[in-house]
């Protein structure tokens, strides 16, 4: 048995889950007569969102357990922007801020450890985690988040987060006027080439391969000045993560100081799917109007399930949690 005391580990606060064979669970046992293994909610994923969500239940003075291993998808990034009241701050020291903050209300615990698996048992949820010990929960939040898939560049993924970006809000005033190159083809090209000419005019677009515009696509290209390059680009050149250019396949190189690219992604955690709660067409998270899933009980909020920055984490957190606190609070109110 684990005491509330054990659950409350300082430490590092950081985001992410690992599925394993539901063949593992037959191993965990609990008991739902220990207070120390029940909760009202339970979220997967200590981040922001899960962060926000455990503030607005806590408050209501709702019984919850955070359970975080690692790895948010920022942890790269030296700033976060475009944040009110944070603008500039280091990701991590936002985290860590927000967890002292919420743990402050004595019915929120900290759990650092990995969530294996999720089953239904009568009206309760049951989590067991890498440790071997099982939770018991009426209802469960994802805010698990995302995992990029980096393309096979050379340097890529040194830069991910850094100088290579993800989206002009977030870090797009801090590269402003500087030489500035898109990584995609199509409509995402695009749409960043729109968004992006507002903050620099020397832009180019690298397909790495054939460009795929249509024929307005490439008129507007031009008109605006901004080069197609279809050369496949063979490594990214850089000092501990800050880009200098795009090394081509003649041999070339194109010199640039920030790059914006939207590489592959999944979903960081598989639980959910494996359940088998919906997703969209973009592999989100399929959620109603209270950040529940296809599945009624588990709900899900921040990068998994929403637009990726830490304002969106934040507010779809606190909506998930207000939604969650409304759920059980009907529930209980309705039995007596």
């Amino acid at each position: 048995m684990i005491t509330r005391r054990q659950f409350i580990i300082q430490s590092s606060l950081l985001s992410g889950t690992l599925a394993i064979p539901g063949t593992l669970m037959s191993a965990m046992t609990t008991d739902e007569g220990d207070p120390d293994q029940m909760f009202d909610v339970i979220i997967v994923g200590g981040s922001y969102a899960g962060l926000s969500a455990a503030m607005a239940l806590g408050r209501s003075l709702r019984k919850v357990l955070l359970i975080d291993s690692g790895l948010p998808c920022n942890r790269q990034t030296p700033h976060s922007h475009n944040f009110i009241t944070q603008d500039g701050a280091k990701p991590r020291e936002i985290a860590d801020k927000a967890r002292q903050q919420v743990l402050n209300y004595k019915t929120v615990s900290f759990y650092e450890d990995v969530a294996l698996k999720l089953r239904k048992t009568g009206n309760l949820f049951e989590l067991g985690t890498q440790s071997g010990t099982v939770f018991l929960a009426k209802k469960l939040l994802f805010a698990t988040g995302l995992k990029d898939i980096m393309p096979a560049i050379p340097g890529f993924s040194d830069c991910w987060g850094i100088s290579i970006l993800h989206c002009p809000y977030c870090h797009g005033y801090e590269v402003k006027g500087q030489k500035t190159g898109i990584l995609g083809n199509g409509n995402v090209a695009f749409h960043y080439a729109q968004l992006v000419s507002n903050l620099t005019d020397q832009l180019s677009i690298f397909t790495d391969g054939k460009a795929e515009f249509s024929a307005a696509q490439y008129q507007l290209l031009r008109k605006n000045n901004i080069q197609v390059v279809e050369q496949r680009v063979r490594s990214i050149v850089h000092n501990k993560g800050r880009l200098s250019g795009m090394v081509l396949q003649d041999g070339s190189t194109s010199t640039i100081g920030a790059l914006y690219a939207r590489p592959s992604f999944e979903q960081h955690c598989k639980i959910p799917v494996e359940l088998g709660c919906e997703l969209t067409e973009q592999g989100l998270l399929k959620l109603d109007t209270a950040q529940q899933t296809s599945i009624p009980g588990i709900y899900a909020c921040g990068d998994n399930s929403a637009f990726r920055s830490v304002a969106t984490a934040v507010s779809t957190g606190s909506h998930a949690g207000a939604a969650i606190n409304m759920a059980l609070s009907t529930e209980i109110f309705n039995l007596k």
